[in-house]
């Protein structure tokens, strides 16, 4: 079972895995699952919004319901509400969140390097680094 880091804590064991815990492996059991680091990226550039979340990863509903709260417990993004009645809330990165952002521009670049086709049409215009965006929309 896995502990989660609360904001403002030390660091705790994230992964139980036997012998010594590689840090890699810890990380992968906060941000590891297919939906999470999309949904880190949707928050970065600024849907902060759940049905803007789910609109912009294309996952089902329930996924990102089930990544938010896990991102949550993890200490990665925090939930605000900002309509009190009904309570309606969004969601904003954490310190933790928004350190995982240079990760995601990492990911980025060897994705336009290795994965996606070079005759992509979007390849130059739609895969701006997150930095970028933030920078061009703050």
């Amino acid at each position: 079972m896995s502990t989660r880091h609360q904001p403002g804590s030390q660091p705790g064991p994230l992964a139980a895995l036997p012998g010594r815990p590689c840090p890699i492996a810890a990380s992968l059991e906060v941000v590891g699952e297919r939906w999470s680091l999309l949904v880190i990226r949707e928050i970065a550039m600024g849907s902060r919004r759940f049905t803007d979340i789910v609109r912009g990863t294309g996952a089902p509903r329930d996924r990102i319901s089930v990544r938010l709260k896990a991102l949550e417990d993890a200490g990665v993004v925090a939930r605000e509400e900002y309509q009190p009645s009904p309570a309606r809330h969004e969601y904003v990165l954490t310190e933790a969140g928004r350190e995982l952002v240079p990760i995601l521009d990492s990911l980025l670049a060897w994705g336009l390097r290795h994965a996606v086709a070079e005759d992509d049409p979007d390849r130059m215009t739609h895969y701006k680094p997150v930095t970028q965006r933030l920078e061009e929309h703050p």
